[in-house]
């Protein structure tokens, strides 16, 4: 195994999707390389008010320390007191449409070491998106593709992940999912290093397909302040799932990441209401009703 081979990767990776969406977007990412105190770094690539991203990032961070954080050891607690090295490109993209969803997406390699002892290897990631106005198109499209992703790892690879996603991204106070999932996968390590290395390359490597022809058939959707109203509301949920559930924040903050960075995956515009409920027979409601119910959308 080489952590040489995946650091490629990944560097390569965050910078073919920035490419792909300047290319819809028309405004270039502005780039930071930052160092970590304790050991690493990266380079946050982030676009704020772009013609068509309100607020969007795409990091790559490579960090090493000489403990694991409670985040990362929460289901291996075997693994406390292991020094570490992670690897991962994360991206979070806000679109200020109201009809073009939120996307998340993150690819991760982690080692634990110890002395006298084989390193403890996994992978980690998945995609899924977040619609405030849904679209049945949008949704099949989107997990279709990642069904596609998945298929060379065997028949049962996609509905296994699809359901891991559903379960993760669901936020337990609000008893709801947050969006309308997609795969998510963590501690992966079996069979072997290349097969899981190949697995989170297929994942990563479809992501603009899964989500590029969404984004360029809904940025120019007419809209008003009503739509605007409920998407600043709806993007409430998905600030409350990072900072009360999210492994990735938790384990960014644990470990004295760059803050900026890996709080960038918050929308730039958001409201909470007290009780609120969405009119029956409205798109809003059918967004509640339709797309927020842990469908098989393939």
């Amino acid at each position: 195994m080489s952590t040489t081979q995946v650091k490629a990767f990944l560097t390569h990776l965050q910078d073919s999707i920035v490419t792909g969406l300047q290319a819809v977007d028309g405004k270039k990412f502005r780039r930071d390389q930052w160092d970590r105190p304790g050991g690493g770094g990266g380079i946050s690539a982030v676009i704020e008010e772009g013609n068509v991203l309100e607020r969007g990032g795409v990091n790559f961070s490579h960090v090493h320390g000489s403990g694991l954080p409670a985040s990362a050891t929460a289901a291996r607690p075997e693994l406390s007191g292991r020094s570490f090295e992670a690897m991962g490109v994360s991206l979070v993209l806000h679109p200020r449409n109201p009809y073009a969803p939120t996307v998340h997406m993150n690819v991760r390699y982690f080692e634990a070491r110890k002395e006298g002892a084989e390193p403890v290897w996994w992978f980690g990631g998945g995609m899924d998106l977040t619609p405030y106005y849904g679209y049945e198109e949008d949704a099949v499209h989107f997990h279709q593709v990642c069904k596609d992703a998945l298929q060379p790892f065997g028949d049962d690879c996609y509905p296994r992940l699809k359901k891991w996603c559903d379960e993760y991204f669901f936020l337990k106070h609000r008893n709801e999912p947050r969006g309308i999932g997609g795969v998510f996968f963590d501690d992966w390590n079996q069979p072997d290093f290349q097969t899981c290395f190949n697995l989170m390359q297929s994942v990563g490597e479809h992501f603009l397909t899964a989500y590029q022809p969404i984004l360029e058939r809904r940025k120019d959707t007419p809209y008003g302040d009503r739509e605007r109203d409920f998407q600043a509301y709806r993007r409430g949920r998905y600030v409350e799932f990072n900072l009360v559930w999210d492994r990735g924040t938790l384990f960014g903050l644990q470990t004295g990441g760059r803050t900026e960075s890996i709080l960038m995956s918050l929308p730039p515009i958001v409201k909470w209401r007290y009780d609120w409920r969405p009119a029956e027979n409205t798109p809003e409601k059918k967004l509640y009703t339709d797309f927020l119910i842990g469908k098989d959308w393939v």
